[in-house]
């Protein structure tokens, strides 16, 4: 396992034995790079009145890489850039900068560029003086400023707009200078706290492949709050999924989205279909007291209560039982369906197996949480009220008491 680099003098033999140590066991689920290290936040504490809002968080940013806070409102994200920014200061814990420690810097120092949900341009300064207004005209001359503004200009794809004013531009073009702004001074880590919330879904879309493009093409570390699932998965190196001020997982976003190490990772990221089970025997488990699902990868303690499981895009419903010993089949009856365009959701309700004879019987009488599958319009049409559904075994995910995954 590879830790932050100060994090290994920071932390003594205390993993395994403090709630931090499931998190430093996921901190370091990313490949191990010699990319440089151009930030580090080690166990970083903070409480507001008697509220704890940030609980022991440590990651590191590297160099050209773009890092996404994202969990639901109030879990700290917004918080945890701040103190990063300098507009905060946390009660515990150190911030690293290329190795130099500036948990006691003001802003101004941190050679951060910092762009706002609000977008937070000066109404009355025009566009050229409002990028230009972070250059210090002791180490700027004149002629210098002016050429870095259109520098910016021709960088966001908006040349001809310097003697416009904020109220003259639309919101897409707002953030852009917003973005030129924090790059004028050419800033070592590019902090975005939501900032693309404010704006239409397509301009949204749009924007944010712009400032991806951006921060790659500078090559500039970046670190991007948001609570938009889609826009932290598609342009992110990797994503810190947070809640009630922990990192739940921090990883790239195939593995936040394929491997999560959390039953609320697997929750709060797309949809996930959950059925309680219990182990019978140390590989077997019994789902619903009806269904037994075998798993030899891992092993179970007696009577151990479990959660199993599966996306509803990884599942498939026949009209027979399939005969698939590589995968869980469950009797469901269909409930609703919903038109996607290209896909169908199909919302269906597990039904029991009489337990008495093994039997293909089913029972009416207890009816069961709501399974989500999603498949292809044209397989619609075969769909009738009673269906077989059956789930690979290799796309079921087990979650224990405590909500961490099983592996």
């Amino acid at each position: 396992m590879q830790l932050s680099s100060h994090l290994n003098h920071s932390i003594g033999g205390q993993v395994g034995q403090h709630p931090v140590g499931h998190l430093l066991s996921t901190l370091s689920s990313y490949k191990s790079s010699k990319i440089e290290i151009v930030l580090e936040a080690i166990d970083i504490q903070k409480s507001f009145a008697k509220t704890q809002v940030l609980q022991h968080i440590n990651l590191d940013v590297r160099a050209g890489e773009l890092v996404s806070f994202l969990g639901p409102s109030g879990c700290g994200k917004t918080t945890l850039l701040r103190i990063i920014a300098g507009l905060e200061h946390a009660d515990y814990g150190r911030i690293f900068k290329h190795n130099e420690d500036i948990t006691q810097l003001s802003t101004a120092k941190r050679k951060c560029g910092i762009v706002f949900q609000n977008y937070a341009l000066f109404p009355n300064l025009n566009v050229a003086d409002n990028i230009a207004f972070g250059l210090d005209k002791k180490s700027w001359s004149s002629a210098q400023r002016q050429a870095r503004v259109q520098e910016l200009l021709q960088l966001i794809e908006l040349p001809d707009i310097a003697d416009k004013y904020p109220h003259q531009l639309s919101g897409g073009q707002q953030q852009r200078v917003a973005l030129a702004r924090a790059l004028a001074a050419k800033p070592e880590l590019l902090l975005l706290d939501e900032p693309l919330s404010a704006l239409d879904a397509l301009v949204r879309v749009n924007l944010r492949q712009k400032i991806r493009q951006i921060q790659s093409q500078l090559n500039l570390a970046t670190i991007m709050v948001t609570h938009d699932q889609e826009e932290a998965l598609s342009i992110s190196d990797r994503i810190a999924v947070m809640n009630q001020g922990v990192i739940e997982q921090l990883d790239q976003p195939h593995n936040i989205y394929f491997k999560p190490q959390t039953r609320f990772v697997a929750e709060f990221i797309g949809t996930m279909n959950f059925i309680a089970g219990q182990a019978i025997s140390k590989q077997q488990l019994e789902l619903c007291g009806h269904y037994l699902l075998s798993l030899n990868h891992l092993a179970f303690t007696e009577a151990e209560t479990v959660e199993i499981a599966f996306r509803p895009e990884q599942c498939q419903l026949s009209a027979e039982a399939p005969c698939a010993s590589e995968a869980l089949v469950i009797a469901v009856q269909i409930v609703t369906t919903e038109f996607l365009g290209a896909k169908r959701r199909v919302y269906c309700q597990m039904q029991h197996l009489e337990k008495q004879t093994q039997s293909l019987n089913i029972e009416q009488s207890k009816p069961s949480k709501l399974i989500q599958v999603d498949i292809d319009q044209q397989l619609f049409p075969q769909m009738s009220q009673r269906m077989w559904l059956q789930v690979p075994l290799a796309a079921i995910h087990v979650f224990d008491q405590r909500g961490y995954a099983k592996c």
